[in-house]
């Protein structure tokens, strides 16, 4: 077991004050890296160092030997890459051992293995995990696609291979509209993960997309940290996550469990990773990837399992063994993450940036954010619009709803414009109340959750806001000529 003293963070925004707050914790030395376009970033100043990287801002984060060659002049043990970037990459993992430095994160086989979407399919029914019926190899050839969704039957739907995230995907409803999806999602596939390949599914309609957490050690030890309900989507990108699932029954919970234990011991992974999965109306559960990674939304399993995921990462890569049983995870309560972007709702969510005037945050009991923003700071068109988390937890499902209202009616950001709102809406959605959500939730309420008056309403118009939606819900009545 190799302790490590100095790690360098080898991503920005969020995630990397994340890390480096464990780090602390841990009495590891934090090294962050910027580019010119981050330097007031604010894990920047955080960290017990920083190093600005020089070049393109967003190719600096994206540069094999460069992070290495920082990592090895500040004399580091170790490399955490965060998420996105190369948190995925199996040659950033090989290159980091060639150096001598810990990767902190999965073995390089088995994220190259996770990064092929066909190659993992096939590997997971290969031990016995239930998959949706498609193709077994990619495949880039328009006739032959077309060939394999007609024999399939439609709907389809056409994945990337080589990617994720929701990039290179296209739900095909009939054979009319094959042709043009297939040039759609190929073409998007090459523009974001240089491979056109794609393969091609059956689609399941109107399902939940449900994860599992999972930390496993080299020593053959493997846990779950119970369920995540990421199916409040917009255009396949999570927007909204839960833990755990509001109306999953026992014994489907038990068997996703079960399932992603036996998977992760079978194959031999090492740390943290995540196996989603969707569960159709009937409640059959079907593998669909798994992020070797920390996840965006690891902040609501931290909270109702008590687990700092990023430091048992860290403990694993210095080859620790897991300090707990199964049976000595306490799971408590529910959480929700809302992804707070900088983004315009009503101008079909085109990116927002700019230099953020007011800032003020929500806070008391049950109450945590994840940031990188403060007042004074500015967006750069560089990166994700992503530039927050708010996690808000409570007993029991009625109480996490009124903690996500009260908290997100705190949350003031102005300057930029940003999605609070259309959170807000969410909210107060009669279906996310009763915690009866699939992956269609969003899509199909976004008509009228674009009617918003404003996006960054001042405080009158947030309280009548506000006051309207408890009058609508029947929780006010209003007598004589108030308003």
């Amino acid at each position: 077991m190799k302790k490590i003293k100095k790690l360098l963070i080898a991503n920005r925004g969020e995630i990397a004050l994340r890390i480096i707050r464990a780090c602390k914790e841990l009495d590891i030395t934090a090294v962050a890296v910027y580019s010119e376009a981050d330097k007031e970033g604010v894990w920047v100043k955080k960290a017990d160092i920083a190093v600005e990287l020089q070049g393109h801002p967003v190719q600096v984060y994206l540069d094999i030997d460069g992070l290495i060659a920082v990592a090895k002049a500040q004399r580091c043990d170790a490399i955490h890459p965060g998420y996105g970037f190369l948190s995925e990459s199996a040659e950033f993992a090989r290159a980091c051992t060639k150096a001598g430095l810990i990767f902190v994160g999965p073995k390089p086989e088995h994220i190259e293995l996770f990064g092929d979407k066909i190659a993992s399919k096939n590997a997971m029914r290969d031990i016995g995990v239930p998959v949706i019926e498609g193709t077994q190899e990619p495949i880039f050839d328009a006739k032959e696609a077309r060939r394999i969704a007609d024999e399939i039957g439609y709907p389809v739907i056409i994945k990337a291979a080589y990617g994720g995230g929701g990039r290179g995907m296209r739900i095909v409803e009939k054979a009319s509209d094959f042709a043009k999806a297939f040039e759609a999602a190929t073409a998007e596939a090459t523009k974001f993960f240089g491979k056109g390949d794609v393969f091609i599914e059956k689609y399941v309609k109107n399902p939940r997309h449900i994860e599992v957490q999972i930390i496993a050690d080299k020593y053959g030890n493997v846990v779950h940290l119970a369920e995540r309900d990421c199916s409040i989507q917009r255009r396949h990108q999570k927007v909204i996550e839960i833990s755990p699932s509001p109306l999953l029954s026992p014994e489907v919970r038990k068997e996703l469990f079960r399932i992603a234990q036996k998977a992760i011991y079978r194959l031999g992974y090492e740390s943290v990773g995540t196996i989603e999965f969707l569960v159709d109306e009937k409640d059959n559960i079907y593998f669909i990837e798994m992020n070797t990674r920390i996840q965006v939304e690891h902040p609501v399993t931290e909270i109702i399992s008590g687990v700092d995921l990023i430091q048992r990462m860290i403990q694993i890569a210095e080859g620790d063994k897991l300090h707990f049983l199964q049976e000595e995870i306490a799971f408590r309560g529910y959480a929700i993450e809302f992804r707070i972007n900088a983004e315009d709702v009503k101008n079909d969510f085109m990116p927002s940036f700019g230099t953020i005037t007011q800032y003020l945050t929500p806070g008391g009991p049950g109450v945590r954010l994840d940031s990188g923003i403060y007042a004074g700071y500015t967006i750069v068109p560089h990166y994700d619009s992503m530039v927050a988390k708010l996690i808000v937890w409570a007993l029991d499902w009625e109480g996490v709803v009124r903690k996500a209202r009260r908290a997100l009616d705190e949350f003031i950001i102005e300057g930029v414009e940003t999605n609070i709102a259309l959170h807000k809406e969410i909210v107060y959605d009669d279906d996310f109340i009763k915690g009866k959500f699939t992956t269609s939730f969003l899509d199909e309420r976004m008509e009228n959750f674009a009617l918003l008056k404003s996006l960054n309403p001042d405080k009158t118009e947030r309280t009548g806001s506000f006051m309207s939606r408890l009058i609508q819900k029947g929780l006010v009545t209003l007598k004589g000529d108030f308003v």
